[in-house]
């Protein structure tokens, strides 16, 4: 589908976590894994031995986005079964850690090297969605229009509450650890490509990253495809939330292209919305970034919608999101569904199975 004749194709990278059948740890099986899909180029691993990531291919339907993101859960999980492991979607890893299990890589290497203070607590696992756009100018402009809806794609999303066996308090958990890696932050408000490519430099120069896919901007440019890339989000613990997160962003990122003053919010609250909806997801108080006032997050998220609802009546987008939001009412954020199977389960192990299932939209009871 198309908006003043621009195709807004998509794409979804999904990463995840392995765990332990029986206690629920983390399972540092991905070499194992990626040995058996070696065939398959959409699976990779990632930095830590018990993450996966998959990437869907272009797509230009949610329908297409959809098939592509069961498929490969299918097609991991599966391989996780064989090797006697779980695969889970989970912001962060719910049970024990293992210090030191990075992915042998040089790159890797480096990183763990540079910033040794992050990397135990590295493994979080997010969802980023690609758009594609004619031109890395406009893609630069658009990213400056989506800051001030960042919060709300991480309130529904929120999806990692459980750390260490028990509740963290938070609804995502990641944000705050992925948050500490010197270029997690919002967009600035970059005229063109140019300006945003100095941002990367500086970056690079001062050492805040060792290159251009390590610059953790929570909204970006793509360093190797023509998209603007929204990294902000947990991954998703259902399909059907990631179908969603991928309409708003495509609507959102739509939107921003063909708005020549869309509105602007202060830095500071952005950052104050962002915690806030890392705190609470969809439950509780957000942070209106217009106004700096305390506001109900549904009402926000009610907003972004209907900044959006031309793109996505264009798109052809609308009767997915209605029903993904309804759906997303009934039941919660994957942070509140995560807490009912947690406060369930029978131990660590049962609450991975659970997890496990849910990833796969199998009902654990």
């Amino acid at each position: 589908m198309a908006v003043d004749g621009t195709v807004f194709t998509l794409g979804v990278e999904e990463e995840f976590v392995l765990l332990d059948p029986l206690d629920g740890s983390v399972a540092l099986r991905a070499p194992d894994l990626l040995e058996h899909l070696a065939s398959e180029p959409d699976v990779t691993g990632e930095l830590m031995l018990f993450q996966i990531e998959t990437a869907t291919g272009i797509c230009r339907g949610l329908d297409e986005v959809r098939s592509e993101l069961t498929r490969l859960r299918q097609l991991v999980a599966k391989a996780a079964e064989a090797d006697g492991c779980l695969m889970v979607a989970a912001g962060i890893p719910p049970g024990d850690l293992r210090r030191g299990a990075i992915t042998p890589e040089p790159r890797y290497r480096r990183m763990a090297q540079a910033f040794p203070e992050l990397i135990d607590e590295a493994g979080t696992c997010a969802c980023h969605v690609h758009v594609g756009l004619p031109s890395r100018d406009l893609g630069a402009r658009v990213l400056a229009g989506l800051r001030p809806w960042l919060a709300p794609l991480l309130a529904l999303t929120a999806n990692s509450p459980i750390q260490y066996g028990a509740d963290s308090g938070w609804a995502s958990r990641r944000f705050p650890i992925w948050d500490r890696w010197p270029t997690a932050r919002p967009p600035d408000e970059w005229s063109d490509a140019d300006a945003y490519d100095r941002s990367v430099e500086d970056a690079l120069r001062r050492g805040a990253a060792l290159d251009a896919p390590g610059v953790y901007f929570y909204a970006r440019l793509s360093p190797r495809h023509p998209t603007v890339e929204v990294r902000i989000a947990d991954v998703c613990l259902s399909v059907e939330d990631a179908v969603l997160l991928a309409a708003l962003v495509r609507g959102l990122v739509a939107t921003c292209a063909v708005t020549t003053d869309p509105p602007r919010a202060r830095g500071a609250r952005i950052g104050a919305a962002l915690t806030a909806a890392a705190r609470r997801g969809l439950d509780g108080p957000g942070i209106d970034v217009f106004t700096g006032r305390e506001a109900d997050q549904r009402d926000l998220l009610g907003e972004l919608v209907d900044f959006i609802r031309p793109a996505l009546s264009a798109t052809g987008d609308t009767e997915d999101v209605e029903q993904g939001l309804n759906s997303l009412f009934e039941h919660g954020t994957g942070a509140a569904r995560q807490r009912r199977l947690f406060a369930e389960a029978a131990s660590p192990g049962a609450f991975a199975a659970d997890l496990a299932l849910a990833t796969m939209n199998v009902p654990t009871r």
